[in-house]
């Protein structure tokens, strides 16, 4: 894959696109180093309309780039100039790094779990927005930020956002029983957004829309909670939850279930379903 023209010492021109126009950073990364560091004087900088470019040399920080392109001059030393200009024809020699940051609303999500006060496991997805907004975010982001590569994928931010979202949702959900959790989602989102958006602010980056969802990790509590729901009382959410098992496995008897109430066939009872006991279901 070729993402510029020229090598070597040439000048080139340096662009997120390769060579079939598409841009190589997509949709899933926020930071993105050009790889030839072999960057001369006059190469031409493209920058696109959602991007900044950092332009770095040795590590230090030369400038920031926004949209558009841009013609690079780097800073020779003056006490080199008539040796560049005489075996490099007025092109440094020197080695430069272009690394360029997705300004664009990035969606980042995080998935864990939490405990209700009643220790009932919890599973939570969060998804959100993210954007670099400035060209001092754009530093910020790569400063704070390693790479692990060429390139910063939006899942090493969720990596490291995961605590701090984890710490924000269990502050709530366990001191929360499990049947009250949802009822307390706006404060939850709240929360989380608060403690979100001050530890993203180090590394430059924005937030913007939060969706929290909860739920009880195992699947036949949701159930109960589903049918509590609808105004049954535990007891009812219980029965019903029984019957539907039993008319999934094909049951004459779940209807009785469902109401609680004993299973007869030539008036010899099969089995009870009260409030107290179930008995007589098959194993």
């Amino acid at each position: 894959m070729a993402f510029g023209q020229g090598s070597g010492l040439q000048r080139q021109v340096i662009s997120t696109l390769d060579n079939q126009g598409r841009d190589v950073m997509g949709l899933d990364t926020l930071a993105w180093k050009y790889p030839d560091n072999s960057i001369v004087s006059g190469s031409l900088l493209t920058v696109e309309s959602n991007h900044f470019c950092v332009l770095k040399s040795r590590g230090a920080l030369l400038d920031v780039y926004e949209t558009g392109q841009h013609q690079i001059i780097t800073p020779d030393k003056p006490i080199l100039g008539n040796i560049v200009q005489g075996f490099f024809g007025g092109n440094s020699p020197w080695q430069y790094e272009a690394i360029y940051v997705q300004r664009s609303k990035l969606l980042a999500q995080n998935k864990g779990i939490a405990t209700s006060k009643e220790m009932a496991v919890m599973e939570y997805t969060v998804d959100y927005y993210v954007h670099v907004d400035t060209k001092d975010d754009a530093v910020k982001l790569i400063t704070h930020m390693p790479f692990a590569g060429e390139r910063i994928p939006i899942g090493e931010l969720t990596a490291y956002a995961g605590p701090v979202i984890e710490q924000a949702i269990n502050q709530i959900v366990q001191v929360t029983p499990m049947e009250q959790v949802n009822e307390r989602i706006h404060d939850i989102i709240e929360l989380a957004k608060g403690h979100l958006s001050e530890f993203l602010d180090i590394y430059g980056v924005h937030l913007n829309d939060v969706k929290v969802l909860i739920m009880p990790q195992d699947a036949r509590m949701r159930e109960l909670i589903s049918l509590r729901a609808f105004g049954m009382s535990e007891i009812e959410a219980a029965r019903m939850y029984l019957a539907l098992r039993m008319a999934d496995k094909g049951l004459i008897s779940a209807p009785n279930a469902a109401a609680g109430m004993p299973f007869t066939i030539g008036g010899q009872t099969l089995g009870t379903f009260d409030a107290g006991a179930i008995t007589g279901l098959p194993k």
